[in-house]
């Protein structure tokens, strides 16, 4: 008999309860905020007054009081799309595995053609 697990049980059953509990407050403020439950913070200090809201009504004095919140939405970093640009930049990512499309479609040999001639057109106007 441990008295270190009875109080880790004691304390895993109170936050199942209070989960429980919140459950359908989330669920209401969720719906009065236009957003989705997770999004809903819920004071933790006051959780016992947030329990006894059952009603719309009173969920909306609690958001206004500021016990309960909408959290703001993550945005999300173009940091990682910026390095593969780069590195995409120097030649990495494009190896025969990355390729969906033939080579003429990837880069036309009409186009290329042209290229070529305006660098012969170039060479033959210095001579």
């Amino acid at each position: 008999f441990n008295i270190k697990n009875l109080i880790l049980k004691n304390n895993k059953f109170n936050l199942k309860k209070k989960m429980q509990i919140s459950k359908i407050q989330r669920r209401i403020a969720s719906a009065i905020l236009q957003c989705g439950k997770r999004k809903v913070w819920m004071d933790p200090n006051e959780l016992n007054e947030i329990s006894l809201a059952d009603k719309r009504k009173t969920i909306k004095k609690l958001i206004q009081n500021g016990f309960i919140l909408k959290k703001n939405p993550k945005l999300h970093s173009k940091n990682r799309k910026k390095f593969h640009q780069e590195a995409k930049h120097k030649g990495k990512h494009k190896g025969i595995g990355k390729r969906k499309g033939t080579s003429n479609a990837r880069s036309s040999e009409s186009v290329k053609w042209h290229f070529k001639q305006k660098v012969f057109r170039h060479l033959l106007k210095k001579i």
